[in-house]
């Protein structure tokens, strides 16, 4: 009697090992700003207390509802800025900003904004929310040439710039974070005029598209138009007048392009 052959056993599949695929890099360009302390009046140990709690403000609260990232650097009085950042400077005055160097933009063609710490303390305002507050819109609009345009009809409707602390900016809005008052700021939902029900903006005020609150403002392009930008009040004694302030970023707004100086300082 012959044996049979012997049954061969078919192999044992090797276990799959699941494969991670790589994560995609973030596509939220991580911007660096340099704070820079130019002026006579506000103390480094002043400003980098500010610069830290900007830094939680930007992480926890505007870059999240903003889609942006950004790493501040305090620079202290008589420090050099790294040229390839953004930058923030705090000076005297406008006077005094344009005597160092600054101007429109920095060096390098980046973004450049400037915080006025004399002129503040002269208007009563808080130093740390108007910090905040060019911070906030930089990041928003580093280029100053978004706008949203609400049509009424063929021929006619308003153009808003994209500012996203103009119609908060007043300091009675602010709020604090570890101790330190920062800007209120409007949320992308401000600017959707479809929108019924909010929020629009951080600390719950606003109650609808496009709202001023008390001390707020806006800059405005009628269509059509004569007369350039112009400035919507949220009352007629605002303490911003219509004239846009010499260094702000409604003058730079308002300003050709071609005209922009580059700063010869940072």
């Amino acid at each position: 009697m012959s044996s049979k052959p012997p049954i061969s056993k078919p192999p044992v599949p090797k276990p799959v090992v699941p494969v991670t695929p790589p994560k995609p890099s973030s596509p939220v360009e991580l911007i660096t700003i340099s704070v820079i302390n130019e002026s006579t009046v506000a103390t480094d140990a002043q400003l980098e207390q500010y610069v830290a709690a900007l830094q939680k403000q930007v992480d926890n609260d505007f870059g999240p509802i903003w889609g942006v990232e950004a790493s501040l650097t305090f620079v202290p009085k008589g420090g050099k800025p790294n040229p390839n950042t953004w930058q923030l400077g705090v000076f005297d005055n406008s006077d005094q900003a344009g005597a160092l160097g600054y101007h429109d933009v920095t060096s390098a063609g980046l973004p450049l904004a400037k915080v006025f710490a004399e002129t503040d303390i002269q208007a009563r305002s808080s130093l740390s929310v108007t910090i905040s507050h060019e911070l906030l819109e930089m990041l928003g609009d580093p280029d100053v040439n978004l706008c949203v345009l609400v049509q009424s009809t063929d021929t006619e409707g308003v153009i808003y710039a994209y500012e996203t602390a103009d119609a908060v900016e007043d300091d009675s809005f602010g709020y604090t974070i570890d101790g330190v008052l920062v800007s209120d700021f409007v949320y992308p939902s401000w600017f959707e005029s479809f929108r019924t029900t909010g929020p629009f903006d951080k600390q719950g005020k606003v109650t609808k598209p496009f709202e001023l609150l008390a001390g707020g403002y806006i800059s405005t392009y009628n269509i059509p138009n004569t007369g350039g930008w112009t400035q919507l009040n949220a009352q007629s004694n605002s303490k911003y007048m219509n004239r846009a302030r010499l260094g702000s970023r409604r003058e730079k707004r308002r300003t050709p392009r071609d005209q922009w100086i580059r700063s010869t300082r940072g």
